[in-house]
């Protein structure tokens, strides 16, 4: 039947073309912005995975940044007690001088005075954006230093975050109490307090004097060498330490900037749009376009066909 009234073949073109044409801007807003899944109304599930995704990703950014803050903090601590030894070692090679018969010790005593106020130079220098773990004082002693290390999210959604800690007593050189006086108590700063040795015995003895206190002119100079050596190697562990957890920032931070590229990676699989797809679909649909184009033209031409019937 041919109705002017009702044209059937224009209607079925015109839904094809709007079908066609809302294919397409689907396909051109994929070209534009880059996705597959821009808005929830795209797929509800992937688009709340990546928007998750992303959003501990910029944790995982600010955790890298406090591994870099870390670093730099264990780098200066660690500076700080390599130079410290070095310095200590000529102590001791001064008071293995002033322990030679005739030579004069108050003149050995001042090179030594000056090695020791090269000591406490160093150790009040060592800070870094207000940290220091070489010298403590009584408003900010010596203790656990926590380094935010990751930032965890488990299969139930909760997060929580990974921490690399480190007791700072363990490289503490020097501490002073809240008069500004040398905290005396064995292990309370490696140069500062009194020292715990093995004497010549072999029984454990303490001095009545610190590194940055002895003085060859009057000290046991058998009982200083041995207390000095000690320092040494405490000092020299309190370094391995500090090394050990500097390579433990070293392979968190590695490990963090590997594990971002793995969640871009994967957010990327989820919604970002494949453009040779894209592409291709776009030129598929443009000629449908132009055909659904024709095909309304031919549909509409129909009812001028039926004028002829009344000539």
């Amino acid at each position: 039947m041919t109705s002017i009234l009702t044209n059937t073949a224009a209607i079925a073109a015109l839904s094809t073309l709007r079908s066609i044409n809302s294919d397409m801007e689907t396909t051109q807003n994929r070209i534009s912005s880059g996705y597959r899944i821009e808005t929830a109304a795209d797929n509800a599930a992937y688009w709340s995975i990546a928007t998750t995704m992303r959003s501990d990703n910029k944790a995982l950014s600010t955790v890298q940044d406090a591994l870099g803050l870390g670093a730099a903090t264990t780098d200066v601590a660690y500076t700080a007690l390599e130079n410290s030894i070095n310095v200590v070692d000529e102590i001791k090679a001064k008071i293995t001088a002033a322990s030679e018969p005739g030579v004069d010790k108050s003149k050995i005593q001042k090179e030594i005075t000056q090695l020791q106020n090269q000591l406490i130079s160093i150790s009040k220098s060592a800070s870094f954006s207000g940290q220091n773990w070489v010298y403590h004082t009584a408003s900010a002693g010596a203790g656990t230093q926590a380094i935010v290390g990751s930032f965890n999210r488990d299969g139930s959604g909760n997060v929580s975050l990974t921490t690399l800690t480190y007791d700072t007593n363990n490289s503490s050189l020097i501490q002073v109490d809240s008069a500004g006086a040398y905290v005396t108590s064995v292990g309370k700063g490696l140069l500062s307090s009194h020292i715990e040795y093995t004497n010549a015995t072999g029984s454990t003895a303490t001095s009545s004097f610190s590194v940055l206190t002895l003085d060859v002119s009057s000290d046991d100079l058998t009982a200083a060498l041995k207390a000095v050596d000690k320092v040494l190697q405490d000092m020299t562990d309190a370094a391995a330490d500090v090394g050990a957890i500097n390579s433990r920032i070293d392979l968190q931070t590695n490990f963090v900037a590997d594990l971002m590229d793995s969640f871009t990676k994967g957010v990327g699989k989820l919604v970002d749009a494949d453009m040779n797809e894209e592409s291709t679909r776009l030129k598929a649909l443009q000629t449908q376009q132009q055909l659904g184009i024709q095909s309304l033209s031919i549909a509409n031409s129909n009812s001028q066909n039926i004028l002829s019937l009344f000539r």
